[in-house]
């Protein structure tokens, strides 16, 4: 059982350009239809979450506005429409916009440096699901950005909190009242991000126990 403090700001953005330049090298090896493949993330192709991951180290603020004055003030709708947009051009762009954002420090509007962390862990996860690949996910980040949702006010949660008690099998942390739900915490952050089905196959993928059959919300 993995115990400690929450990263740190240097460590943080360190896993950030691990994630990064990992993911990038998961990318690179896709052919063609892969990157067409539907993923778990709605209606997001696996080019369109890539681009998504690119987006908030990219965009200007004014880039940002205009995106927003787009998608008539609705911030999910902006995001989700971003992607797309971004999604459509060359994977070969893609894929440079996300090796040259290594190292960025650039943050979207509202948000924290967890949140890139958090996107990328979990998006990370949906790319790979989503071709067949196995993908690991560092356990002291994924717990930071477990713990990045479930306080999330601003911007606002798109998911609601499991009904549960979640308890990490295999790094220190718990959280939340009632059934308990147990697992690795690279499953338990697939599930608080309202991927319940992934939250399973990432557990059976890696030969690791998985009580969140039901999610109890």
């Amino acid at each position: 059982m993995i115990v400690g403090a929450a990263l740190d700001a240097d460590e943080l953005w360190r896993t950030v350009d691990q994630e990064r330049s990992s993911l990038a090298d998961l990318l690179e090896s896709l052919g063609p239809a892969q990157w067409d493949t539907p993923t778990r993330c709605g209606d997001w192709r696996v080019r369109d979450v890539a681009a998504h991951l690119t987006v908030a180290a990219r965009f200007s603020t004014g880039r940002v506005l205009r995106e927003m004055l787009r998608a008539r003030g609705n911030w999910n709708r902006m995001i989700h429409d971003s992607a797309v947009r971004e999604g459509s051009r060359p994977v070969e762009q893609t894929l440079s916009d996300l090796r040259a954002i290594v190292g960025s420090r650039r943050l979207a509007p509202t948000t924290s440096p967890r949140e890139p962390l958090l996107d990328l862990l979990v998006h990370g996860q949906d790319i790979a699901l989503a071709v067949g690949r196995t993908r690991d996910m560092p356990r002291a980040a994924a717990r930071d950005a477990a713990d990045r949702v479930w306080t999330m006010r601003i911007p606002p949660r798109p998911w609601p909190l499991p009904k549960a008690r979640l308890v990490a099998t295999d790094i220190e942390w718990a959280r939340g009242d009632g059934r308990e739900i147990r697992g690795p915490i690279a499953a338990l952050l697939l599930l608080l991000t309202g991927r319940p089905e992934a939250a399973g196959e990432w557990a059976a993928r890696n030969g690791e126990p998985w009580s969140g059959a039901a999610t109890g919300r």
